[in-house]
């Protein structure tokens, strides 16, 4: 009876009753109904619930047709895509069975590359990425290191406006290039870098050797210009020769030496004329009387003057610019080594100087024979003698040996006794004076 029922209450088109030997009656719903039945009297079971269960129906009709009215569209879109899940999800298990057997050629490819392109590896293209990437985050650094030979020319070339402003801005970028070469001495650039800034040290260290051959040149711009070759050319003025003035001190006697015998090649027109006056000279017969030498006394006078004024000015200048300190003077004293240090260049220049002065006095003084011109040219030696001898350079006692004829001796002992009996009343004149005020002389 109860499998009768069930039957009854199953839906339309269920087969589940058909297909089983013993039907499961699981249905919830149905036992519920089932157990309400049971309870019912019969009367009302022939009655009402007929009507009831009409009722029930109709009143799920209403709401089934409400339902459809309401959500017709969702319906029947649903069964759209319902209709494309035969197809669709074929389609969805090719395409995962595609990526299930992709995924270890993808795992493959990224350990590869992933072991090609490490960066504890080595690898040519990761290197050049690497070096390019370096050089794009550096390029205003290599820029600003590129231009450092070009500001340092312009710098050296434009140093004849204002050298001491330019010429330390130049010592200055010289020196910032040598720390840099010192840091990076492996670097190509930065070595190519050093090389250009040697070549425009060579042209300033030029530009400074060339002014201390300027004729006009004063101590403050020997002093500055020194001390700029001592930074340009270090190895000039070593450390064990640089209180004596070292190559730096012969460099800047040369140099003055040059300026001295450029003045003198200026006056090559008057040498000429007094070459002139001594080959007449030596061609007058002995015995007829000579009243020539008047060219010959120009040269030597204009000659005496430019000597005087230059060999003055280049030892105080250079014993200025280089002084010898008072323990190296005792030490020289005392010690008694072969083997000490090289003196400075200017114990032997003085001597070159005077060997000039006294051989052009060999050659052109015995052309003068006038008296009174010779005695003032022999004064005018005298004084040149004495304005060196303050510096140490005193040589009068070698006019001596200058052979100016047969009446030499006595020619010379007159010319000392006036120039000493000048010079001591010049001296009683200046001792008279207050001891504050400043010696003339040595003015």
């Amino acid at each position: 009876m109860s499998d009768l029922f069930f039957g009854l209450l199953e839906p339309p088109g269920s087969t589940d009753a058909r297909l089983n030997d013993k039907p499961h009656h699981n249905d919830p719903v149905a036992l519920e109904y089932l157990s309400t039945l049971a309870s019912m009297p019969l009367s009302q079971l022939d009655g009402s619930e007929q009507q009831s269960l009409a009722q029930s129906s109709h009143s799920s009709l209403l709401s089934l047709q409400a339902l459809c009215k309401r959500s017709h569209k969702s319906i029947i879109a649903s069964a759209a895509n319902h209709s494309h899940l035969r197809s669709a999800l074929p389609a969805l298990a090719a395409s995962t069975n595609d990526l299930a057997s992709a995924i270890p050629k993808l795992d493959n490819e990224a350990v590869h590359f992933s072991t090609t392109y490490n960066k504890s590896g080595d690898n040519e293209i990761l290197s050049a990425r690497k070096r390019a990437l370096l050089l794009s985050k550096n390029v205003e650094r290599l820029v600003d290191v590129l231009d450092l030979p070009t500001l340092l020319s312009t710098a050296v070339s434009a140093s004849s406006s204002a050298p001491a402003a330019n010429y330390a801005s130049a010592l200055d970028l010289n020196g910032h290039i040598r720390r840099l070469h010192g840091l990076y001495a492996d670097s190509p650039l930065v070595t190519s870098v050093s090389a250009q800034a040697d070549e425009a040290m060579q042209a300033m260290a030029k530009n400074l050797i060339v002014g201390l051959r300027t004729p006009g040149l004063k101590l403050a711009s020997a002093l500055r210009t020194t001390s700029w070759l001592r930074r340009v050319i270090p190895n000039l003025d070593s450390a064990d020769t640089a209180s004596t003035g070292g190559g730096l001190g012969a460099l800047f006697l040369v140099c003055r030496l040059s300026t001295l015998i450029n003045m003198l090649a200026a006056l090559e027109p008057l040498r000429e004329l007094a070459e002139q006056e001594r080959t007449r000279q030596q061609q007058t017969p002995p015995g007829s009387a000579w009243s020539g030498g008047q060219q010959t006394e120009r040269y030597l006078k204009r000659y005496i003057e430019i000597f005087r004024e230059q060999s003055f000015a280049i030892v105080s200048m250079f014993k200025s610019i280089f002084p010898t300190p008072t323990n190296e003077l005792s030490s020289r004293t005392d010690d008694c080594d072969p083997l000490r240090h090289v003196p400075s260049a200017l114990s032997t220049f003085p001597f070159h100087l005077i060997e000039m002065l006294l051989e052009t006095l060999r050659i052109y003084l015995p052309t003068v024979k006038d008296q009174p011109s010779r005695d003032s040219l022999l004064t005018q030696v005298l004084y040149c003698a004495g304005s060196l001898g303050r510096l140490g350079g005193d040589f009068g006692i070698l006019l001596a040996t200058i052979d100016v004829g047969e009446q030499a001796e006595e020619e010379w002992v007159e010319v000392v006794k006036r120039h000493r009996l000048m010079a001591g009343r010049l001296e009683s004149i200046v001792g008279g004076k207050d001891k504050n005020s400043p010696d003339l002389i040595s003015a």
